[in-house]
């Protein structure tokens, strides 16, 4: 039986400002990616996402990203490999201290927007990020875009890596995310995301918006909490799964076996 980590990123409220439907979306999924004060987040929101995470027994990962609360870290930004591994190792630790707290540890680590967008097709930021979970903790799983330089720079420095793969974003010709600022990026129509992950996990490709089939390797499907209608949305995804014969399991907890 094929087994697949599904994972949201979340935590993303701010203060008295509320974003998602964090709760009704952790049932559904088997990890999570939790924003870690830089783009959206604060140090409640943390500690209350990890909490209602560990409770239920999903995987909990930190999510840094680019310090930019104003663009929501989806931003370019300069910044040099120094910086960005500075960044990442001030937000998983802040992260883990909450889940340590808790009796727990994070697992993983993804970055966020920007950051993810940037490093998947840079390698000097790909191996910034790599190393500084690495020097974090060599027993984290690094997420990643699908084929990209950040899978790349995981596996350089001995890391677990997981590629991820989208079940609400559209693709291009060379296996990267429609960038945010185009009216296509996101896929709204259910019926069109739940085709595009079938064919991603039974087939190992998927439809890139000029029509190119592109091959890809799915080790986690993300969904975001932020999108209208989440938790229905990944109730409809596991039933999709469940229906292919997918088992569902954070990748954190299959390298434990």
């Amino acid at each position: 039986m094929k087994t697949i980590d599904l994972n949201c990123d979340m935590g993303e409220s701010f203060g008295a400002w509320k974003m998602g439907s964090d709760e009704a979306v952790l049932a559904h999924v088997s990890s999570i990616n939790v924003a870690c004060g830089l783009h959206a987040g604060d140090w409640t929101v943390m500690h209350r996402t990890a909490h209602a995470a560990l409770a239920r027994g999903v995987a909990v990962g930190a999510h840094p990203s680019l310090p930019d609360l104003q663009g929501f870290g989806r931003r370019v930004l300069h910044v040099s490999p120094d910086e960005v591994y500075d960044l990442v190792l001030y937000q998983a630790g802040a992260l883990d201290a909450f889940c340590r707290a808790l009796g727990g540890r994070i697992t993983h680590v993804k970055a966020h927007g920007a950051l993810y967008n940037m490093a998947a097709k840079d390698a000097a930021l790909a191996h910034a990020i790599a190393r500084a979970v690495a020097d974090f903790d060599r027993g984290l799983v690094l997420f990643g875009l699908a084929g990209s330089a950040l899978i790349r720079a995981g596996r350089d420095v001995g890391l677990q890596v997981a590629n991820e793969v989208f079940a609400d974003r559209s693709y291009q010709a060379d296996g990267s995310l429609t960038p945010r600022n185009r009216p296509d990026s996101m896929i709204e129509d259910v019926k069109q995301s739940l085709t595009q992950v079938e064919s991603m996990l039974m087939h190992g490709r998927v439809r890139a918006q000029d029509g190119t089939e592109v091959a890809i390797e799915a080790d986690t499907i993300c969904i975001h909490g932020d999108q209208p209608g989440a938790a229905q949305f990944a109730r409809e995804l596991r039933a999709l799964l469940s229906k292919l014969g997918v088992q569902v399991a954070a990748v954190a907890a299959r390298s434990e076996e």
